[in-house]
């Protein structure tokens, strides 16, 4: 007779969040890595969201805390990977992320920027390979360097290709910016302090080594079981989607794990063994995230934390959202940062939050304020209440 599946509701999983992704008060981590570390990685195509996921999950926030792990002890790895997106990783997990995506992700990029510039500027796959050397050169030189001043060492960087031909939005940017992300994708070179604010997006570059190989399917299978200590239960959807693997690719790292199939309120789903228990009473908890955040950005299916009535308020057209509100599990509303710096909420689902919850969020708007201080910040991707609360 075979054995029922375990049911896992979806008041289950919200009450699993505040403890596992560090947001209830006692949940809250002492340094920058052991958040990452609990989160899997850190949204950070937005260089600004790296600080602030941060900020909402640690004791004491602190810009130089995450500084020190991203820049000095290098405990922290910026990198393109899932989805081809920007990701702050732990250190000892990116030689999984990257034989697992990263190097799938990086390849791509390089063929495509080597079709065009073969096309418009005539550089083959052997000045290709020259001039990385010479970037790298520059750099050991240097010690770090601005694009510009790599530029300035490597003249051919600043060969302009077309982009949007014939288009109203027609740009002849340089190679510069496209020739050094495809190194740091290759893990050649990485991105250094920013110049500016933590949360400018314009970097200086130092030397890099690559990350030790991993075999793929090794990597595929540990980065699954990963995602599910961080994120799970989930859907195979969740996992393809957040990893951005072929639904094949997915299956055959989930058989690779010690995830059992379980049934979720909205289908069947994978949990690892550790997760079958029921959770403890969750405490109560509020947070502030920001946009992009990795808590709210971990799922394709975003129905068992949020109101989809509200999406059109929170996500922008390509599915990527705002700064938002939480209460116990829950997205309840929106937040943003005025250009005077004051920090402004509103709630989209008010019904079942209490006064105490109400002064908690008053609470968390008074400490991210503060977290910010004279840096001001607005998301790359706005969406509608982001740009209505700021007006």
């Amino acid at each position: 007779m075979t054995e029922a599946r375990r049911k896992i509701t979806d008041e289950e999983r919200r009450a699993r969040l505040g403890a596992r992704h560090l947001l209830a008060p006692t949940a809250r981590a002492s340094t920058p890595e052991a958040v990452a570390e609990a989160l899997l990685g850190l949204h950070a195509t937005d260089p600004a969201s790296v600080y602030l996921s941060v900020a909402a999950r640690l004791q004491d926030p602190s810009v130089t805390e995450l500084e020190r792990a991203l820049y000095e002890d290098h405990t922290l790895v910026r990198m393109l990977c899932m989805r081809r997106t920007m990701f702050v990783v732990p250190r000892e997990l990116a030689p999984v992320v990257d034989a697992s995506t990263a190097r799938a992700v990086a390849a791509r990029e390089r063929r495509n920027l080597a079709k065009v510039i073969q096309e418009q500027l005539g550089f083959d796959e052997r000045w290709f390979a020259a001039t990385e050397a010479a970037v790298v050169a520059a750099l050991q030189r240097r010690g770090e360097a601005t694009a510009s001043q790599i530029a300035s060492d490597v003249p051919d960087l600043t060969s302009k290709i077309v982009q949007a031909a014939g288009k109203p939005y027609e740009a002849r940017p340089r190679i510069t910016s496209r020739f050094l992300g495809v190194m740091a994708a290759e893990g050649r070179i990485r991105r250094g302090r920013p110049l500016g604010t933590w949360a400018s997006s314009q970097y200086r570059w130092i030397p890099a080594e690559p990350h030790p190989d991993l075999p793929v399917d090794e990597a595929k299978a540990r980065l699954a079981a990963r995602y599910l200590e961080a994120f799970g239960p989930a859907t195979t959807e969740d996992v393809t989607w957040w990893t951005g693997w072929t639904l094949t690719d997915t299956r055959k790292a989930l058989a690779r794990t010690e995830a059992v199939e379980v049934d979720l309120d909205h289908g069947p789903g994978h949990a690892l063994p550790a997760h079958l228990d029921a959770p403890a009473e969750p405490e109560p908890w509020v947070a502030l995230l920001p946009a992009l955040d990795p808590t709210p950005m971990g799922w394709r299916d975003r129905d068992w934390y949020f109101d989809a009535g509200h999406r059109s308020e929170l996500f922008d057209t390509n599915g990527n959202i705002g700064p938002s509100v939480w209460c116990d599990g829950r997205v309840v509303g929106g937040w943003a940062q005025r250009s005077e710096g004051e920090i402004v909420t509103e709630l989209l689902t008010p019904r079942g939050v209490g006064r105490e919850a109400l002064a908690a969020i008053a609470d968390e708007a008074a400490r991210l304020a503060a977290f910010f201080a004279d840096v001001r910040v607005k998301p790359s991707f706005r969406t509608p209440l982001e740009r209505r609360l700021t007006r």
